[in-house]
């Protein structure tokens, strides 16, 4: 192996430190302002860090008394679990047999880029007719209608996701396990979606982020607690005559965590399915 530079390398560990700093800082930012007093956010000059830390606003958002800010932000957080846990299940059992068919029959690739291709549309565009569709199924203010839609944004991307991942498995494996005597169904559940198994999470890892952060339809399509989501919940707090930016910045820190931890479960695989089909022998 070539010998780096002493000097190279403390460049690669400079760069290395200042991308860290780039994407750490607004989070330790959103922490430190959660915890500062009010009297601290607005003084000036802003103190970085406050003189004595305040968690009050924690228990405040995470109380389940009625009618309080903490019974909507826990009403919220459920919704999402269940709205973003929904879509992604779902959206894994279309795009698993679609992303293998496309991937196996490459003369209906047209059908999956065609599909894609909506994505070029803005989504104000498809809010009328998303909103009288779900009007006329009695799903407005639902979490399961709003999981439909997510369905509808998270699905051509799942099985783009998964068609990469099928593309990197040879066809001949799947090939001797049918001339052994296994079935299709047989091939696919003991060669195929283990062989796919990290980009499998990387898509439901995705699909989890998507759903997790969507906002437009969340609030087109959603009126109160019954399927209100974290991102309207926030956009609430900052709506009043009076903002208290420490309980958003809290609402921020609670709602980034659930991601944060699937991220870091799911690492390994992720990186794995990231990088699966990029080197072949």
């Amino acid at each position: 192996m070539e010998r780096q530079s002493p000097a190279f390398t403390v460049f690669i560990h400079a760069c290395a430190l200042l991308l860290a700093a780039v994407i750490l800082a607004p989070i330790a930012w959103l922490f430190i302002m959660s915890i500062s007093p009010a009297a601290d956010l607005a003084a000036k000059p802003l103190r970085w860090w406050p003189q004595s830390a305040d968690f009050s606003r924690y228990r405040q958002l995470l109380s389940t008394a009625e009618n309080s800010a903490g019974a909507a932000f826990t009403s919220s957080l459920r919704n999402s679990l269940e709205i973003a846990g929904m879509a992604t299940i779902a959206a894994l059992a279309l795009a698993i047999p679609a992303g293998w068919a496309v991937s196996r029959t490459p003369s209906i690739g047209w059908s999956l880029s065609m599909v894609i291709a909506t994505y070029m549309l803005p989504p104000v565009a498809l809010a009328v007719p998303l909103y009288m569709g779900l009007s006329y199924l009695g799903l407005l203010n639902n979490v399961f209608g709003l999981a439909l839609v997510y369905l509808t944004i998270l699905a051509p991307f799942t099985t783009w996701l998964m068609k990469s991942g099928f593309d990197s498995i040879p066809r001949e494996i799947e090939a001797a396990a049918m001339i052994d005597g296994a079935g299709l169904f047989q091939t696919l559940r003991i060669i195929t979606l283990p062989l796919a198994a990290p980009v499998m999470a990387t898509s439901a890892l995705f699909a989890v982020l998507l759903a997790w952060d969507e906002f437009f339809y969340a609030l087109l399509f959603t009126s109160d607690q019954r399927a209100k989501t974290l991102t309207v919940a926030i956009a609430d707090l900052a709506g009043g005559r009076v903002s208290d930016y420490g309980l958003i910045a809290t609402a921020g820190v609670l709602a980034a965590l659930p991601p944060v931890l699937i991220g870091l479960v799911m690492q390994r695989a992720l990186i794995s399915g990231l990088t699966s089909g990029g080197v072949k022998g």
